[in-house]
């Protein structure tokens, strides 16, 4: 699976870091039809792998999801609609979304989230343990995934504990009946102590840095460069 990540290629400028232009996005409002450009552009790059690799029936890609997106009419519409035109089920989008978001506006918010829930699509808790992180916000929100944030995964397998607080998230999430993404894993290590502990799944820059979608395509019909750390 992927991350789907926005970058701006400013003709003048160069690369310009999203830390710079997601935020006054943010605050203008624009960040709603970025969010929906970004929401059509995954699901057609998802549509052509599944068209073009038969075998890999089970990709998914996860897109973050903001505040402002969330408050917004028509985004369960919408992202209906991108699926459908490409003939995907709902279940190959994943929406990544911070506790934080939840919190800003509990009750539109977590009903927003329902309506996805209920047409199938996967909701993810972003960034967990690094905004709201209380037990109960945590029980409020209709998530399917959760996704440990890397401050906590750098540390492994030398802090113990790191490895005691990723050790009770993961043990957390799979009583709540979520599964386990781990970000920022880069070493060996790290992914087998991730896997001894139960985590399904990890991302980092041990799979791979970001790319663009033509290169995610190529990795896509080529054998994972990572394949001989699983034993």
């Amino acid at each position: 699976g992927f991350e789907a990540l926005v970058r701006w290629r400013h003709p003048e400028r160069g690369l310009i870091s999203p830390a710079r232009f997601i935020p006054i996005a943010e605050e203008t409002g624009a960040i709603v039809a970025l969010g929906s450009w970004v929401i059509d552009e995954a699901c057609e790059h998802l549509g052509r792998w599944h068209r073009d690799l038969h075998r890999r029936r089970s990709l998914q890609v996860n897109v973050n999801v903001s505040p402002r997106q969330l408050d917004a009419e028509g985004l369960s519409q919408h992202i209906g609609a991108a699926l459908s035109r490409r003939g995907l089920p709902a279940e190959y989008l994943a929406l990544e979304i911070t506790e934080s978001a939840v919190a800003e506006d509990g009750q539109r918010a977590r009903q927003v989230l329902r309506d996805l829930r209920r047409d199938r699509i996967l909701l993810c808790v972003d960034d967990f343990g690094t905004g709201y992180s209380s037990l109960a916000q945590l029980l409020r929100f209709p998530a399917d995934i959760l996704k440990i944030d890397r401050c906590f995964v750098q540390g492994l397998p030398r802090r113990e504990e790191d490895a005691a607080v990723v050790r009770t998230i993961i043990r957390l999430a799979h009583d709540l009946g979520m599964s386990v993404v781990a970000e920022g894993v880069e070493t060996i290590a790290q992914l087998e102590l991730l896997r001894e502990m139960g985590c399904e799944k990890g991302q980092g820059y041990l799979f791979s840095r970001p790319v663009r979608p033509e290169a995610a395509g190529a990795m896509l019909s080529a054998a994972p460069p990572w394949r001989p750390a699983f034993r």
